[in-house]
Parts: C-alpha cells; structure tokens; sequence
C-alpha cells in the first residue's frame, strides 16, 4: 500500500518564500516572524499531509538565511518543571540546545536565546550558564507588566521598555522556540517596541501551518490539529474578524482570536496609528492549503492522525500525564468524524495477537501484549510477547525477516547470544526481567550480524520499517518505546500496562 502524495513541497516553498518576503516589505525591511509549531521534525504536519517534508521549514530558512537572524525563545518555567517534548522524549531545554545544534548542521547560526518570564529560576540559572560557557549569547525578559489587559503599561518603559533590547541586523528576524508558551510573541512586540522609541520602522507577522485557514472548519486536517492540542482545550473556529472585515470565512483557532483585540490595541499603540492588521487570520502567513495536491488523501491521513492522538490521550490519563477532560475531549472529536479505533488497521490484528497469545498460555500467570505493523506494501505483520522477548521485539524480528525474505524458523539472534544476554541482566544487573526488549535486541541483533548472514540481511530492511504504522495492546516499556521511536514508526497503544508492577524500569 503505497501512501498517496498529496501535499506539494516545492510549490509550498515558493509561495510561502514569496508570502514572506512581501511582509518584509510592507514593514519598511524589517519584520519580527513568529514560528508556530516544529521548526525542524514536524512529524505531525507529515502524518497528516502525505508527502510533507518535516524539515521543509528549515529548507525554507535556508534560502533565506542571507536574510535572517535567528532568536530562540523558552519559558523559564518549562526549563524548571523539566517539560516534555513528546515526540523525542527529550525536555524542552534539551530539545532547545538540539534544535541550535540542527540549526548550525544546516548552516544557520542563532543569534541569541531568550529566557522568557525570568526570575533567576535555579534551573534556568544552570541552562543559561551552560550556553554562555558555550559561547552563545542569552538574553532574559521578564513577566510583561500588565499584560493582558493593561495596554497603557504593557507598551510603556515599565512593560515592554522594560526588557533588554536584541540587536539584531538582518530585514528579516525568525523568532522561534519549543513548544507552545515559549514567549516567542512577547519578545516580538518587546523588539517593536525599542524600534520604535528608536524611530525605526519594523512589523510583526506568524508563520503558523495550523489550522489551514482556506480550509472547511471541519476538515479532517483542522480537527487533528485540535486532537493534536487537546491537552491545552485549543479549539478552530471561523474568524469572526475576518468574515467582518472581508465577508469571506477563513479557520482560526481559539487563543488568536481571543487576544486579537488586545494584540491590535498593542500594536496601534506601539506603532502610534492604526494596524494594518483586520483580523487574527491577516496576521498569518500560512500558504500550505494551497499546497494541498489531493485533498482525499489528506482526508484520510488527518482521520488516522484523530485515532492515534486518541490512544495517546488515552495512554497518558492513564499514567497520569493528562486529565479526564483532555481524554474525553478528543474522544468526542473522534465521535464527531464517525471513527472508531479499529479504523486503524493495525488495532484489530495486535488485539487479536495478544488474545491468540493468551490461549496458547493458559494456565500460565502473565499479561500477554500483542503488537502489530502494517508495511509499506500493505502486509500486516503481527508478533506477542514470551519468555524470550517483548512484544515489541517479537514484532519487529518478524516484520524484518518477512522484509528480508528469511524463513520464520531461522533464528536471527543466536542461543548463545540470547544466553549471554540473559546471564548479564539476572546473575550481574541482578534484573528480574529477562525477556529482551527492543532497545536490547537491536544490539544483540547487530551483534550476530557480523557472523550471522540473514542476521545482517534482516538488519539492512530495518530503514524500511520507517513510517509504518504499529499498534500495540500494552503501553510499551522504556527500551520499546525508544527502539520504535528510532526505527520511526507511527505507534500507538490501548492504555492498559503490561505488568502488575508499579515500577517499570
């Protein structure tokens, strides 16, 4: 089953690039460019727009990186609390030294970082430490006086004229940032601010994907974005500034609309007239609705995206991560596209792997997991757990020797390997568990490969497995979870645990 492409990369980048420099323009040769989203990996935009390029920004910003100036925001407070980037499983302020790390790889260096709402927080104290020491230059605001409501305060010495200034060079300045909440809009409006007590002319602008606003309300595409951002309670709705200001109906999402009049009001006042902003959708530069080259297989691919954010919702109230109403919001976003978690074609066969797993050990204590791929071509692989590995392991030996073409009897990972690992874990690790997960295969796996030639062959397929789709019965283990996040497969899994444990190591 080959995926149907129904995005346009190219065209993108050229209306986008084009969209971009006029703004620059219009504002006199300077304008301060929020990116909403995933700078780099936006793998969220690739699930659903087939043939989307994640890195397609950062091939963006490499054309114009003659042009632009790079600043990078992150919230004081999610340094502290150590918060979570889903996807990578790294904390935000990992994830901000490695986004500056993929930056330079792509030839585009970072002008500074900007701690935002600053209050010498002792973890924050240490990050910035560590990127001075570095050689990177850190800049700190604080909380905005006023802000939301007290215009007269916000765009005065004591609110925005408060926040050290950012020299920057470039007409075009990309402010960036993990996550939601990182204070990319306050720097902005702070560096409009200086400029214009500096009786120089500068603007503002986002650069957001979602939602598409040329696209229905109820788009598949728009309502992932809302499952995508059920835990903040995000939600699409028509501008209703835009329909005032144009008669025509264009998709926005909650919070820009809500602060639209605040966000105008400050905007006037900074620059003493009047905005030239109507509605919160004027605001955007978002070009990738024109773009979209099929719009049923953008359909389909936003509807699979509902389902896996509904397990993942799912799995995370389950370990306390989420609240019951973030689960049941996107439950009922999934009620209201008419899907069902068996819309995903690998559910219904890992359920069945676990129960076909289940009877074949009766009588033997355990909770037995399935686990199941659909390939490239469309074959469904599935694979459960036993004494010797996870289910997660059991799965991907068998998707590869299928790949491959190695006989399922033929063992890939040696007696004598399996063995060694086994006395490593229990008589030196002293670990209860034995079975191999798949971080622990892969590298027993790599390991008979050098003297085991199906080994090797099946470890060559292993790229192949690579935007797949996997659906589990069983929340994965850490080893699982990183091994499958690696290989980059599309997982999901019901929300039940594969032990009775409380600890999981």
């Amino acid at each position: 089953m080959i995926q149907k492409v129904g995005f346009d990369n190219e065209k993108y980048i050229k209306e986008q690039t084009e969209e971009i420099l006029q703004r620059v323009k219009d504002f006199g040769n300077k304008l301060y460019l929020e990116f909403g989203g995933k700078l780099l990996y936006d793998y969220h935009a690739a699930r659903v727009l087939p043939g989307y390029d994640p890195n397609i920004k950062m091939r963006l910003l490499s054309e114009l990186k003659d042009q632009a100036d790079i600043i990078l925001c992150i919230y004081a407070g999610d340094i502290e609390r150590k918060k979570i980037r889903a996807d990578f499983g790294i904390t935000y302020d990992s994830d901000a030294l490695k986004l500056i790390d993929d930056l330079g790889s792509w030839g585009i260096n970072v002008l500074g970082v900007n701690i935002t709402r600053y209050e010498s927080q002792p973890a924050a104290n240490i990050f910035k430490n560590k990127l001075e020491r570095r050689d990177i230059r850190v800049y700190t605001h604080k909380f905005t006086r006023g802000y939301p409501t007290d215009v007269e305060l916000i765009v005065s010495d004591d609110g925005y004229g408060a926040n050290e200034f950012i020299e920057t060079k470039k007409p075009l300045v990309v402010v960036t940032g993990p996550g939601p909440g990182s204070g990319k809009l306050a720097t902005c409006l702070s560096q409009l601010y200086h400029h214009y007590r500096r009786g120089t002319k500068s603007g503002y602008a986002k650069f957001e994907t979602f939602p598409i606003w040329n696209l229905p309300l109820k788009h598949p595409v728009n309502v992932a974005y809302e499952a995508a951002t059920a835990d903040l309670k995000d939600f699409n709705l028509i501008d209703p500034f835009h329909l005032e200001a144009y008669g025509r109906i264009a998709v926005n999402y909650n919070r820009d609309v809500e602060v639209f009049p605040v966000l105008k009001r400050i905007l006037e006042k900074i620059t003493q007239g009047e905005s030239s902003y109507k509605s919160p959708t004027d605001m955007g530069v978002n070009r990738a609705g024109f773009a979209i080259v099929d719009d049923s297989a953008t359909r389909e691919a936003a509807m699979e995206e509902i389902i896996r954010r509904c397990f993942r919702y799912r799995c995370e109230y389950a370990m306390g991560f989420a609240d019951r109403e973030t689960e049941q919001r996107v439950l009922l976003l999934m009620e209201e596209c008419g899907l069902d978690p068996e819309h995903r074609k690998v559910v219904a066969p890992a359920r069945d792997a676990a129960r076909a797993a289940q009877e074949e050990n009766k009588g033997n204590e355990g909770i037995y997991c399935g686990a199941a791929i659909q390939l490239k071509d469309g074959t469904i692989i599935t694979g459960s757990n036993s004494p010797l590995m996870h289910a997660s392991t059991s799965l991907v030996i068998r998707a590869i020797k299928h790949l491959a073409g190695i006989p399922e009897k033929l063992k890939l990972l040696p007696d004598h390997i399996t063995d060694s690992v086994y006395k490593l874990k229990t008589e030196i690790l002293e670990e209860k568990a034995v079975s191999l997960d798949l971080e622990e295969a892969l590298i027993a796996l790599s390991i008979s490969a050098t003297t085991n030639h199906a080994a090797q062959l099946a470890l060559e397929t292993l790229k192949e497995l690579r935007g797949c789709e996997v659906h589990m019965t069983h929340i994965p283990t850490p080893g699982d979870e990183a091994g499958l996040r690696r290989l980059g497969v599309n997982l999901t899994s019901d929300p039940d645990f594969s032990t009775k444990n409380l600890f999981i190591a």
